[in-house]
């Protein structure tokens, strides 16, 4: 006997229909116009919002301004998975010098960002001291989930061009080093911030200490976890089977366990990549972990971009002229501006510090930190931070999406 409803058409099947048939038509579109790498990323948010806008009852991921939590979750795995993948593409450190520019990004054109991003804040859209500090460390990284097309190879691939290496260690450091000016945020939004806070709380703890320990933990477990890949037993090692799933699990104890002892997990995962492609650096299996690593990123990068699109026009509800002015002026001035400050005097050329500085795009590290911003505190401007970092990443994933190609090219013979 059938049930009365044979052909019922359940809401969850149409929502995977909707995602799969998304994911595929954002990566085989643009083939049909170019021979480049396709510009994936905006068409999944753009296509995720037509999807909601059409397709009546689709159901979605919850509105990350009520429930924070799951946005919270998904994005932060995937940017742990990111910045391990990006850690374990750089085949070579040494020689030193050619880490100067990342150092300069690092130390001068994020703090820059932060500051210019937070006045603008407070001028342009009246935000509290709190909500323009919080903003200014939710846009300051750049995302290295979406930033897969500046940034070098996978490993074992030879010759790493100077943009691209800044672009590719920037991105894998920076996300961690923008936590203190989330925690400086918060603490602000709760008003308890004193001279002695500042500099016990925050500066001793949530600069020093974190990001110390975050190293020193990344580096600690991709010597152990080297030791047991490589070392023991001697003959028959676990790299040799070609599972990524134990390296990938000792990612996840490493940062599971630098989180307990209070250092920033996302600074541990990017040394650990860093340091555990030095263990038996000519071994195949580092390319195995890379691509394994990279197809989970990617897999839970798409579902995580369609649902951003789905729950757009929740956010653009109060969308203004104003917000679209600052996004535009982060994108296309702030950054390019910081960045060309950040590179003064360095040794590269004009047009490779031209295009470091222009290519920063933002992504799936603004929405975990504004998710962890809002799980852990109801904020003011809640609903004016999300429609800012909402128009951002739509509006990065679309400029820098569309013209990285041409972008690299430029570059090439340099």
């Amino acid at each position: 006997m059938q049930p009365d409803s044979f052909f019922a058409l359940n809401s969850y099947h149409i929502a995977l229909v909707v995602v799969g048939a998304i994911v595929i038509v954002a990566q085989w579109l643009p083939r049909l116009f170019s021979d480049r790498e396709p510009a994936s990323a905006p068409l999944m948010i753009l296509f995720g919002t037509g999807a909601a806008l059409l397709v009546p009852n689709l159901p979605t991921l919850p509105d990350p301004r009520e429930a924070p939590r799951i946005w919270e979750l998904v994005s932060e795995l995937t940017v742990i998975i990111a910045l391990f993948g990006t850690g374990m593409r750089i085949d070579a450190l040494r020689p030193w010098r050619r880490w100067t520019p990342t150092f300069r990004m690092l130390g001068i054109a994020m703090p820059l960002t932060i500051l210019a991003v937070a006045l603008l804040g407070i001028g342009f859209e009246g935000l509290t001291v709190a909500g323009a500090i919080l903003l200014g460390a939710v846009l300051a990284p750049t995302d290295p989930v979406l930033a897969a097309d500046v940034q070098v190879g996978p490993p074992q691939e030879g010759v790493e061009h100077p943009v691209r290496f800044t672009l590719t260690t920037e991105a894998g450091l920076n996300d961690g080093l923008a936590f203190p000016f989330v925690y400086l945020g918060l603490l602000v939004a709760a008003e308890t911030v004193t001279p002695g806070l500042l500099v016990f709380d925050w500066l001793a703890l949530d600069v020093v200490y974190r990001i110390a320990v975050g190293g020193a933990m990344g580096w600690a477990g991709a010597r152990v976890l080297g030791y047991v890949l490589f070392s023991v037993p001697r003959n028959a090692v676990l790299a040799e089977t070609g599972s990524g799933v134990v390296a990938l699990a000792g990612v996840l104890l490493c940062y599971g366990s630098t989180e307990l002892v209070e250092g920033y997990g996302f600074i541990a995962v990017a040394v650990m990549g860093l340091t555990l492609r030095r263990v038996e650096q000519d071994h195949h299996f580092h390319r195995r972990l890379h691509d394994f690593s990279e197809s989970i990123e990617h897999a839970l990068t798409a579902v995580l971009l369609v649902a951003l699109g789905t729950i757009l026009p929740l956010l653009f509800a109060d969308l203004t002229w104003v917000h679209v002015a600052f996004a535009l002026l982060l994108i296309l001035v702030v950054r390019p501006l910081s960045g060309w400050i950040g590179l003064l005097g360095s040794r590269l050329a004009y047009r490779d510090r031209a295009v470091i500085s222009l290519y920063g795009v933002r992504g799936i590290g603004s929405i975990y930190y504004l998710c962890y911003a809002g799980s852990h505190m109801d904020f003011a401007n809640k609903d004016e931070l999300w429609t800012l970092v909402g128009l951002v990443i739509l509006l990065s994933t679309i400029l820098h999406g569309f013209s990285v190609g041409w972008a690299m090219e430029q570059i090439k013979d340099d």
